[in-house]
């Protein structure tokens, strides 16, 4: 089978019911390569959800591709040299291009003409995943360069690229404010984790000081509500109000909640879980209950998600992780948070209705997407 930027293939798509909750489940590929959706924190779909964008090694090196959805073609957008950062890619607003990382530069690809063009460039860095802020104008992503740690900022029509700040502790994961594009929440990894700081650099400041052996983990803003939801592994789901005084803490759910997302309004939670695995769960945030969406079967490896505290040097030293990965996002082989195809990283469409992740269930990664219930 030939590849390349705009090859087309057949349909992978394949319709089959949850054999315990009955849900529709759409497993959208098949082929014998790793394929996975996009950050669990991103929208996989296209605004008007006519095409589905996953990550494929398919090719012999990662590359994102775009599926019709429900069904249909499968068409390669990127042919890059070297491949892809598979988790960095973010659409635009409009949903009319996919903005992405691969070492040192910020690309966007038109989706349907596939030309492509360089934001920014660093040369030799490691680049995570984009983030956009509310009114579509800058982009964030976290960086590893000449043995620092940054965060980069960059405005999407390309005119200016900066670094705005600069630690000696691993920097993942930057979110903007969903209604505030000055605002930006990092991770800094391990412990104390919550960061915020402003777009320009300023008021870097920590929301929560902990230690290593409160493993809060996976963070994200709780839609619009200026509340951020995060894990406290294994025990909570739960709400911090960070523009508060003082800051506090509210308990949404007490089960072993992994990765979470939010929808946009804040209302509802969709989740996996590990250790014991017990499904996809969509809980509401304002009466705590949940609701077992479907049970991905994933293998969900990672030796760290057995303990409640985070991995440390040593850890690391252990299982021999490679020093140049920028946290979990690129390590080719990670037995302590990964690897994170294994995990089902669910996330939400962007209708709302459905719920795209990721299982190994039949030996190798594949996307799938389940219809959300009533609730």
């Amino acid at each position: 089978m030939s590849y390349g930027k705009g090859s087309t293939h057949l349909s992978e798509a394949q319709e089959l019911r949850d054999d315990r909750t009955g849900a529709l489940v759409i497993r959208l590929t098949s082929h014998n390569s790793i394929n996975h959706h996009l950050y669990p924190l991103t929208c996989s779909t296209t605004p008007d959800m006519g095409w589905v964008i996953f990550s494929s090694n398919r090719s012999g090196e990662w590359q994102f591709f775009k599926t019709k959805f429900p069904e249909g073609e499968i068409v390669q957008i990127t042919d890059l040299p070297g491949g892809v950062h598979g988790y960095s890619g973010h659409l635009t607003r409009d949903g009319h291009e996919l903005i992405y990382t691969a070492k040192g530069q910020v690309r966007v690809v038109d989706l349907e003409t596939l030309d492509e063009r360089t934001l920014a460039f660093w040369e030799g860095a490691s680049l995570g995943e984009v983030n956009l802020s509310p009114g579509g104008m800058w982009l964030v992503t976290a960086m590893k360069w000449k043995g620092k740690n940054y965060l980069a900022l960059t405005k999407t029509d390309g005119a200016k690229a900066e670094l705005i700040f600069e630690c000696d502790r691993t920097i993942i994961h930057p979110q903007f404010h969903p209604s505030d594009d000055t605002l930006i929440e990092y991770a800094q990894d391990p412990a104390p984790r919550i960061w915020l700081i402003r777009r320009d650099g300023r008021d870097n400041a920590c929301l929560y000081e902990h230690r290593n052996e409160e493993f809060i983990v996976h963070e994200t803003w709780l839609g619009t509500t200026g509340d951020l939801a995060l894990v406290h592994w294994p025990f909570a789901l739960k709400r911090f109000s960070p523009f508060t005084s003082p800051s506090s803490f509210a308990t949404i759910a007490k089960f072993n909640v992994w990765h979470i997302a939010s929808n946009r309004s804040g209302t509802k939670i969709i989740c996996d879980t590990n250790h014991p695995d017990v499904g996809i769960q969509l809980v509401d945030v304002a009466t705590r209950e949940r609701k077992t969406v479907c049970h991905p079967k994933a293998s969900c490896r990672g030796s760290q998600w057995r303990q409640s505290r985070y991995a440390t040097k040593e850890d690391f030293e252990r299982a021999g992780r490679e020093e140049w990965a920028l946290s979990w996002m690129e390590a080719k082989t990670d037995t302590i948070y990964g690897p994170q195809w294994t995990h089902p990283h669910p996330s939400w469409s962007a209708d709302e209705h459905w719920c795209l992740y990721d299982s190994d269930l039949g030996g190798v990664t594949q996307v799938y997407a389940v219809r959300l219930p009533d609730f």
